[in-house]
């Protein structure tokens, strides 16, 4: 009796100390939201210092192939076309030489400091840039190319490695979405700024001006960036090229679903590339446009990638949410389709200026097309990237993005190949190459989600309870970030692993009633969640024992198992007796145990108010629900009554 009422006093109920370490702190409110986020010395520093760099490099780049094409012809006797192409191979060619390098030291030292060092290599090389660009010599400013993609190759691996260093989990999506919008709007700045700098007069010297300066400011906000962990400081760094590029790669290839998120990554990479090469001679040959069309439609594209971005983080809710990416492959093909169809303009003798364009007939529907290729663009392309920072281990996470980095090169150099054999050699039209891409984007999401069902099942999940329900969370910050813990809850509903499913930022196996385990559709999602089916002690006493030795294994790789301890669908809206199943899983694993409850799924098409369940005509649409945490209790103080009791305080009267 003693030890009875010592598991269900009020004070015991609470975790120990040591316990409550393990869970994750409450995000601050004055710490919360992506404008918050901008205002954090974590995270503030190192977007701008990211942002100025990109910025940097496309001032240079794009003032350089202005250069190039106006003078290559006087000054190396060779077609600016052959020039332009050597430039673009000597930026991306560091990344293939140096890209092992990097992540190796990235991983060795201390990542602020290097990322500091990194801006002081940039103003060097800017500063020679800014003579180069003075004296006019073409010569001098390819090989500063060359170093500039070098810069850029050691900067890659510190980059999306710092990230998880400074941010919260629920911040990673955040951080990466203003990283990408940053990105890609600091890419057409610097590249409308580098063409009008350079075509200023006394251009060349107002250009190095820039360049130097803002490489000066981007080296001032690294030496806010906080200091980082030293994962593995006697890592010896090898210098074999080669011989290290494939074993970076190798890093990668441990996980499946990391490098086949990498794998995908390169591909929009690929895809993104292709469309923008294409995009003056696509505008010029076939929309009869000026050159203020093709900023348009850059600036367009580009503001739809920060636009996705940024929505991405709105609509994952905080948290790596894999459910995108499907979204995003669907959008990219469909809006890549319709562009095709979009290029009926009709023929002009001259180039069309921005304001001709504009009101000609199809160029709305064009427009609409690139802005939402780039919106669902940076809805696939966030997500992949959090799984990848999240899903390494700290002390190889620079090797793995390095690997990411070497892959993005290769396949956008395949993406200049394949332009080149399609439409110059071949002689295909454009709109039809980008059709292509379009019906090529499709058999790659295909295979990539076929290799990996956590795409596809995390995208029915999010569709399924974003569509059905306004559904609401908190408190889930009580799970713990790592290691073990079981989740208990009430069952409502059919849906109740799949609303829990995607509202957990950690991946969940679930303890699912085998006959439900088997439904249609549902089957293919628990699979690809590894779910565990379970028995009853009466039908199948076997399958029992296996389900048991199941959890026990999971909870000793230190996974999140959830089980609905009433082992049937609720009957009457209330909450049924727990059963001793989950004394029985803690007696064998000690682990956390948190309290959970769904409210409002009562009365809804997959319950059984009123008849079984999904045997009537769906009489309620869109319904509020919620979903709600309690503080975690310790293995020692684990019943099943007392836990009932805590599930039903949480879920009140609501059901």
């Amino acid at each position: 009796m003693e030890k009875r009422k010592k598991r269900l006093g009020h004070h015991p109920q609470q975790m120990p100390s040591d316990m409550m370490q393990s869970t994750a702190t409450p995000v601050p409110e004055h710490e919360s939201g992506l404008l918050r986020l901008l205002s954090t010395r974590r995270f503030a520093p190192f977007f701008w210092t990211q942002f100025f760099g990109a910025f940097n490099d496309n001032v240079f780049k794009n003032a350089l192939m202005l250069m190039i094409a106006f003078q290559a012809g006087q000054r190396l006797s060779m077609a600016s076309d052959v020039v332009i192409n050597l430039a673009a191979g000597l930026f991306i060619l560091p990344f293939f030489l140096f890209s092992a390098t990097a992540g190796q030291i990235a991983d060795k030292m201390e990542k602020s400091l290097l990322i500091r060092r990194i801006k002081i290599m940039e103003i060097a090389i800017m500063a020679f840039a800014g003579c180069a660009f003075w004296t006019g010599s073409l010569v001098a400013l390819l090989g500063l190319l060359f170093l500039m993609g070098a810069q850029s190759a050691f900067f890659g691996p510190v980059k999306y490695s710092i990230m998880p260093e400074h941010l919260k989990p629920e911040e990673i999506v955040g951080g990466n979405a203003l990283v990408e919008m940053g990105t890609f709007i600091s890419i057409l700045l610097g590249t409308l700024c580098g063409g009008v700098l350079i075509q200023m007069k006394d251009g060349s010297a107002v250009t190095g001006v820039v360049l130097v300066g803002v490489a000066l400011a981007g080296w001032l906000a690294s030496r806010m960036i906080p200091a980082t962990t030293i994962h593995v400081p006697h890592l010896t760094v090898r210098w074999n090229l080669f011989r290290e590029t494939l074993r970076t790669i190798g890093y990668a290839r441990r996980e499946r679903p990391v490098f086949l998120s990498i794998l995908g990554i390169s591909w929009f990479w690929l895809l993104g590339a292709a469309y923008l090469t294409q995009l003056p001679n696509f505008t010029r040959t076939v929309l009869a446009g000026g050159e203020s069309v093709v900023t348009l439609l850059l600036t367009l594209f580009s503001i739809g990638v920060g636009v996705g971005s940024l929505l991405c983080e709105r609509l994952s809710d905080k948290k790596v949410e894999l459910g995108l990416v499907p979204l995003g492959s669907i959008g990219l093909s469909l809006f890549g389709i319709d562009l095709f169809w979009a290029c009926r303009f009709p023929g002009s003798e001259d180039l069309l200026s921005l304001t001709q364009f504009l009101v000609v007939s199809g160029s709305i529907r064009l427009m609409i097309d690139f802005v939402m290729i780039g919106v669902f663009g940076g809805l696939y392309i966030v997500p992949l990237f959090a799984m990848v920072q999240m899903r390494t281990r700290p002390e190889e996470r620079a090797r793995v993005i390095a690997a990411n980095n070497i892959i993005n090169a290769l396949f956008m150099v395949l993406s200049s190949l394949a332009g080149a054999v399609i439409i110059g050699v071949a002689g295909v039209s454009i709109p039809v190459f980008f059709l292509l891409l379009a019906l090529a984007n499709v058999a790659v999401a295909v295979y990539i989600y076929s290799l990996v069902p956590e795409f596809a099942m995390r995208f029915l999940v999010w569709m399924i309870t974003h569509t059905m329900y306004r559904f609401h969370h908190r408190d889930l910050d009580r799970i713990p970030d790592k290691g073990p813990a079981v989740l208990v809850c009430n069952h409502v509903s059919y849906m109740d692993a799949l609303l829990i499913i995607g509202a957990c930022r950690r991946p969940v196996r679930f303890v699912i009633y085998e006959p439900i385990y088997r439904i249609f559709l549902l089957n293919f999602i628990f699979r690809a969640a590894r779910a565990i089916p379970i028995a009853s002690q009466r039908t199948n006493p076997a399958g029992l024992k296996v389900a048991f030795d199941e959890i026990s294994k999971a909870l000793e790789a230190g996974e999140v198992v959830c089980i609905f301890p009433e082992g049937q669908l609720t009957q009457d809206g209330h909450v049924a007796g727990f059963k001793p199943g989950i004394e029985r899983i803690i007696r064998r694993n000690p682990v956390p145990v948190v309290p959970m409850a769904l409210k409002g799924l009562w009365g809804s098409f997959f319950s059984h108010k009123n008849g079984h369940a999904m045997t009537r005509l769906p009489q309620r649409f869109w319904s509020r629900v919620e979903l709600v945490a309690g503080p975690p209790v310790a293995p020692a103080y684990v019943a099943a009554d007392d836990l009932r009791e805590k599930v039903m305080a949480l879920r009140q009267d609501k059901r």
